[in-house]
C-alpha cells in the first residue's frame, strides 16, 4: 500500500488563521502547498482577475502586436497554425476568434498527428504560400521551427511565434547552453532567454489569450476566451499554481454560466450539470473528447466545435467527439489488457516486451494506435509503479511514448541510448521516441542493464497533509476546503489520515463493481460512511488476507469490526434531498 509520509512544514498557523479568517487546519494545508507570505496567501485564497499579469510583460509582445495589427489593417491574409492537442486547438480558436473580431482576413490550419507530426513543417509552409498567406501566427508550437520559418521567409511570408515550450539549445565546449531562437518577426514564449515574465508556467492557450488582450480585443470577448484558456490549462496538465490557478478559477466561473455553443454542447452530450463543472470534469471527461479528435482522426473536428456559433449545429459535432472518445477509451482498455498480459507471462531475455520482473518496462504492441501509446504507458506505470515505454508499429519503424516514476530521469536514461533512436525527446517524467524494430530488444536490455532503481523505488509514496480524526470534519469544514480549489496538478486535493477506523458492514456496487461503501466507526463509537472508488477487487483481497473469513462477513450482513488505517478526503453526498458527509478512501493499510 506504499510508504506513507506526513508533511511537517512549519509556520505560525494560528496567526495565518486569524489574519485570513480561516481555520488553523486550512492554514497548514496552504503551507503544505508551499504558499508562503501574506500576499501569496491572499492571492491563493482570494486572487482574481486584477491579479493577472499584464501581457506587455511578455518579451516581444509589443513586436507581435505591431506585426499582427499592421497585417490586419492592410488586409493581409493571416493563417493561424496550432497543434492537434487540447492546448493547440484552444489556442487556435482563441486567436481566430480574436483576429476575426479585429476584422482581419484570417484562417487556420492544424497539423495531422500521423501525416504531419507536431508543429510547423515544410508542407504546411508550402501550402500556406500557395494559398496566398502573407503572415503565419503559430500557437502552442513554433519555438523549435527555425528551418521552417526560414523557408517561410524565402517564400515571402512573415511569421509570429507564440508558444510555451522550452527553447532548443546546444551545449558548447565549456558546458554553457547556447539557445536557438527561431528567426521570426516576433517570438512570444515565457520560457525564452531574457524573459522576465513573472509566471512562465502558462500554457500555449494562455499565451494566445494574452496576445488577444494585448491586441485590444473587446472586453466581453476577452472574457469569453478566458473559458478556453482555463480549459486548456487543465487539459494540458499545467500546474495549478500562481497565475494558472487564478485563470482556472475565474474560467470555471464563466464556464458554469457559459453561452459558448461548443462548450455547452460538449457538457450536454456528456450529461454533466453545467453549474457544477469543475477541473476534474475538464481533465477526465470534457478535455479527452477534444483530444480524441486529434488522436484518432483530425483535430479539425474539435476546432470546428470551439468555433461554432450555432448551438444546434454544435450538438452533433460534440456527440461525434464523445463517440470518438468512447472509442478511444475502448481501444485504450484493450491496449492496457494486452500490456498486462505480456507483463504477467514469463519473459525471455530476447523478447521485445518485458515481463513484470524488469525494472524498466518495455511493451511492444504492434497493433496499438500510436496516439494511445502514452496513455497506455501511463496506465502501466500506475499499475506496476515502474517506468514504462509502449512501442507500436509506425509508417517508418517503431514509435512510442514513455512515462516515468519519481527517481528515474527518463530523458537522461534514453539519452544514454540515443544511438538506437531515429528520433527522441522529452523530459524527466515522459518521452517520445522512434527507432528501427531490430533495436527494440536492444533498448529493453540496455535500459534495464543501466537502471539504478532499487526495490524501495518501486514502492509508491503516499504524502499525507494531516493526520486528522474523522470526527473533526463538519459541513462547514468541507465548505472551507473549497477555498483551496480548483484542484489538479500542483494543487492536489488534501490528504488526511486516521488510524484504525473499524469497518462494520459493506456493500459493493457500480456497473463494473468498482465502488465499495462501508458503515464504519471510530474508537469512540461514532459512525461514519466510507466510500472507495476504483480497484475494489484489490481492497477485497487485502481484507481477506488480513482478516480471513471475517472479511467475507463484512459484505454479507456485517456484524464485524475490522480496523483499517486510511487516507481520505471528505465530501458531501446529496441524494433525493438528503445530505450526508462521506469520506472518500484514497489509500489504506
Amino acid at each position: 500500500m506504499g510508504n506513507w509520509y506526513v508533511a511537517a512544514k512549519k509556520a505560525d498557523f494560528n496567526r495565518i488563521a486569524q489574519e485570513f479568517q480561516i481555520s488553523p487546519v486550512l492554514a497548514r494545508l496552504i503551507r503544505n502547498r508551499d504558499v508562503c507570505g501574506d500576499e501569496e496567501i491572499r492571492k491563493y485564497l482570494y486572487g482574481g482577475m486584477e491579479d493577472l499579469y499584464e501581457p506587455k510583460l511578455l518579451k516581444d509582445m509589443d513586436r507581435a502586436t505591431a506585426v499582427i495589427g499592421r497585417a490586419a489593417a492592410e488586409g493581409k491574409k493571416i493563417r493561424v497554425i496550432g497543434d492537434y492537442d487540447i492546448d493547440g486547438v484552444c489556442a487556435t480558436a482563441i486567436l481566430v476568434r480574436a483576429f476575426r473580431s479585429l476584422r482581419a482576413d484570417v484562417d487556420m490550419a492544424i497539423p495531422h498527428r500521423i501525416r504531419d507530426g507536431y508543429g510547423l513543417n515544410e508542407h504546411l509552409i508550402e501550402v500556406a504560400s500557395q494559398e496566398g498567406v502573407e503572415l503565419i501566427v503559430t500557437c502552442d508550437n513554433g519555438i523549435a521551427a527555425a528551418s521552417q520559418i526560414e523557408l517561410a521567409h524565402q517564400l515571402g511570408m512573415q511569421v509570429v511565434v507564440t508558444d510555451h515550450h522550452e527553447v532548443p539549445f546546444t551545449e558548447n565546449e565549456t558546458g554553457e547552453k547556447e539557445y536557438h531562437l527561431p528567426p521570426a518577426e516576433a517570438v512570444v514564449d515565457p520560457k525564452q532567454p531574457g524573459e522576465t515574465y513573472p509566471f512562465p508556467g502558462i500554457c500555449g492557450a494562455v499565451v494566445a489569450w494574452k496576445l488577444a488582450w494585448a491586441l485590444g480585443v473587446e472586453a466581453g470577448l476577452l472574457d469569453d476566451l478566458l473559458e478556453l484558456a482555463a480549459f486548456a490549462t487543465v487539459g494540458d496538465v499545467m500546474e495549478l499554481k500562481g497565475e494558472n490557478r487564478i485563470i482556472v478559477k475565474e474560467g470555471l466561473k464563466r464556464i458554469r454560466r457559459s453561452a459558448h455553443p461548443g462548450l455547452r454542447a460538449l457538457i450536454e452530450v456528456n450529461r454533466l450539470e453545467k453549474e457544477k463543472v469543475d477541473a476534474y470534469h475538464i481533465g477526465f471527461v470534457l478535455g479527452p473528447c477534444i483530444n480524441a479528435s486529434g488522436r484518432l482522426e483530425s483535430a479539425s473536428l474539435s476546432l470546428q466545435l470551439l468555433l461554432e456559433e450555432d448551438y444546434r449545429k454544435a450538438v452533433p459535432v460534440a456527440a461525434e467527439l464523445k463517440n470518438l472518445n468512447d472509442s478511444r477509451k475502448e481501444m485504450t482498455e484493450a491496449g492496457v489488457a494486452e500490456a498486462v498480459r505480456l507483463l504477467e507471462r514469463e519473459a525471455k531475455s530476447d523478447d521485445l516486451s518485458s515481463g513484470r520482473e524488469d525494472r524498466v518496462l518495455i511493451l511492444y504492441l504492434p497493433s496499438c494506435h500510436e496516439s494511445l501509446a502514452g496513455i497506455i504507458a501511463g496506465r502501466v506505470r500506475e499499475r506496476y509503479h515502474k517506468p514504462a515505454i509502449v512501442l507500436t508499429d509506425a509508417e517508418e519503424g517503431v514509435k512510442g511514448s514513455g512515462r516515468s516514476i519519481e527517481g528515474y530521469d527518463m530523458f537522461a536514461e534514453l539519452s544514454a541510448c540515443k544511438d538506437l533512436f531515429t528520433k527522441f525527446g522529452g523530459h524527466k517524467m515522459a518521452a517520445g521516441l522512434s527507432l528501427e524494430k531490430e533495436n527494440v530488444g536492444r533498448l529493453r536490455r540496455r535500459l534495464n542493464e543501466n537502471c539504478k532503481l532499487t526495490e524501495e523505488d518501486f514502492v509508491p509514496k503516499v504524502h499525507i497533509d494531516i493526520a486528522m480524526p474523522l470526527s473533526y470534519v463538519s459541513e462547514g469544514f468541507i465548505q472551507e476546503l473549497e477555498l483551496l480549489a480548483p484542484f489538479g496538478t500542483g494543487n492536489q486535493k488534501p490528504v488526511f489520515a486516521q488510524k484504525d477506523v473499524c469497518l462494520r458492514s459493506g456493500r459493493i456496487f457500480g456497473k463494473n463493481r468498482n465502488v465499495a461503501k462501508f458503515d464504519a466507526a471510530d474508537q469512540e463509537g461514532r459512525h461514519y460512511t466510507l466510500v472507495h472508488f476504483g480497484d475494489v477487487e484489490a481492497l477485497e483481497s487485502f481484507l481477506a488476507e488480513k482478516y480471513g473469513n471475517a472479511a467475507g462477513r463484512l459484505f454479507s450482513g456485517g456484524g464485524v469490526s475490522l480496523p483499517l488505517t486510511i487516507t481520505y478526503y471528505p465530501s458531501i453526498n446529496e441524494f433525493r434531498g438528503q445530505r450526508e458527509i462521506e469520506f472518500v478512501v484514497t489509500n489504506y493499510c
